[in-house]
């Protein structure tokens, strides 16, 4: 039996969206306002609606307590709420300028994920309120989100269809065609199915599409973690273009080889079999000490890939060169980057966070004493 039994006319446009949490009703519309409604009797609470956003609010959620409000709009913000009193707690700025069209909490409350019509998705503190972490798809922009229960990834849907699946560090894990036409909505059933055999744990996810259909999936983060890393080891081996070459050897401080090795066609799979003999020989680099540099750089190169393989702590690795560091320091944006990497990051380019793309209050790095005990630690374990 479905009985109607009340109907809410408040808004003056369209409403977008509606999201529940133990005791009230929030909806969002066209018309730049967020209203919300007690439960009891879906009368309108005191201090609503509430006015912040300057175009259209496409979407709003509850955090898992319920006490906490996001809401999202053309206007390229993301803003939180206090439901208990209308209080806005933070402004969020989507770092592209971008409409966001999408936001979710996880279930832990800590992070909130906001999507923009550019593609660019966005990982932010919700604790803080500062950017964590920024990704963004190939195609079309993104109109859905979900997490996991557990919170260990999270599934995002875009307009030309596309499913793509992010852990918490914001490192796509999987992407693919899900739809023909663009995903509407997504979600995960918060039990989760276990495998008797292995004892393994999948959950199960919905989209739906454009297309006309709702197609449900089975994920499971220990594959899609272990598909990943093979991708990583891939990306750092023979999958490298000479233009991945290019990038590497600017990175090290050898631009001046960039010419060399592209007369000589050399990719990642060339580049991990040069020898002294072929530097010399085939390459013609006539310095001893630039020759014993590059093969110190491509066997340091060799070195990641095995401690990829056997599994080093992502925060052990630079973000910029993507190896592991050696003398972290700490920059202004509050990640740590190798020191040589990130001063030359600085020194060559705009000075912008290689983690935000948002400018750097100070180019001041200061040494990680912590985490490089940590990471000498790791390898007196790991690498004997």
């Amino acid at each position: 039996m479905v009985k109607l039994i009340h109907t809410l006319a408040d808004h003056g446009d369209d409403v977008n969206c509606c999201a529940f949490s133990f005791s009230l009703l929030a909806t969002c519309s066209l018309d730049k306002t967020i209203r919300l409604y007690s439960l009891r009797d879906f009368t309108e609470l005191p201090h609503s609606p509430l006015k912040f956003h300057t175009y259209a609010v496409h979407c709003c959620c509850f955090s898992p307590s319920g006490h906490i409000l996001a809401s999202c709009s053309t206007d390229g913000t993301t803003v939180l709420w206090n439901t208990e009193n209308g209080q806005m707690l933070a402004v969020m700025e989507q770092p592209s300028g971008s409409p966001v069209r999408v936001c979710q909490f996880s279930p832990d409350s800590m992070c909130l994920a906001s999507g923009a019509a550019d593609g660019t998705v966005v990982l932010w503190n919700a604790q803080s309120y500062k950017l964590y972490r920024c990704g963004s798809v190939k195609d079309g922009s993104l109109a859905a989100c979900a997490f996991s229960p557990n919170g260990s990834f999270f599934v995002t849907g875009s307009s030309c269809g596309d499913l793509t699946v992010w852990d918490d560090k914001m490192r796509c894990l999987h992407s693919e065609k899900a739809h023909d036409l663009g995903i509407t909505c997504c979600d995960f059933s918060s039990q989760p199915v276990s495998d008797g055999e292995q004892g393994l744990q999948f959950f199960r996810l919905a989209s739906c599409g454009q297309d006309c259909q709702v197609k449900i999936w089975i994920v499971s983060f220990t594959h899609i973690l272990a598909r990943s890393t093979e991708h990583q080891l891939k990306q750092f081996t023979e999958d490298w273009s000479e233009e991945d070459v290019s990038t590497w050897l600017c990175a090290q401080d050898l631009k001046d080889l960039v010419g060399i090795f592209k007369m000589n066609n050399i990719d990642g799979k060339e580049l991990l079999n040069l020898t002294k003999e072929s530097l010399a020989d085939d390459l013609k680099i006539e310095s001893l000490g630039l020759r014993s540099k590059v093969l110190r750089k491509i066997e340091e190169l060799r070195t990641k890939v095995k401690s990829l393989s056997s599994g080093i702590p992502d925060e052990f690795i630079c973000p910029i060169t993507r190896e592991l560091m050696k003398d972290p320091v700490i920059a202004s944006d509050g990640y740590s980057y190798e020191k040589e990497a990130m001063e030359n990051w600085i020194s060559k380019k705009k000075r912008t966070s290689p983690m935000t793309n948002l400018v750097l209050p100070s180019a001041v790095l200061t040494p990680n004493r912590t985490l490089k005990m940590a990471i000498n630690r790791w390898l007196e374990t790991h690498q004997k």
